[in-house]
């Protein structure tokens, strides 16, 4: 079975940065797309940064302060975060999806609270 882990969250003040990783198992490689998503109670989850056949997006509250990045000999997808403001502050989760039909998994997400 295919299984995603989050760690790297946590309390971070305004302007500050945090570093979220996701170990995939078996490995990181061979899947349709690779990505994180955000969620907040009440909201619906949120596209924050996908790798997707060989490129990067982002959604637009996040381009130019989100990295997303894999590096599969660790089996690792990460999400390098920036310049983080209140408005980040989710609960955040890994994704991985084997195909454009295929199923979609989910990580136990990672919280990340930024104080003002």
């Amino acid at each position: 079975q295919v299984q995603l882990a989050e760690s790297g969250g946590g309390l971070v003040q305004f302007g500050g940065s945090l570093r979220l990783s996701c170990v995939v198992s078996p490995n990181s490689d061979g899947f349709y797309a690779l990505g994180w998503y955000r969620q907040n109670p009440g909201k619906q989850r949120e596209l924050v940064a996908v790798i997707l056949g060989g490129r990067t997006d982002y959604a637009d509250s996040v381009k130019g302060r989100f990295t997303i990045s894999r590096d599969n000999a660790k089996k690792t997808v990460y999400l390098q975060m920036s310049s983080l403001g209140p408005e980040d502050t989710a609960v955040y989760y890994c994704y991985a999806k084997l195909g454009p039909f295929g199923t979609a998994y989910w990580g136990q997400g990672t919280q990340v609270t930024v104080s003002s």
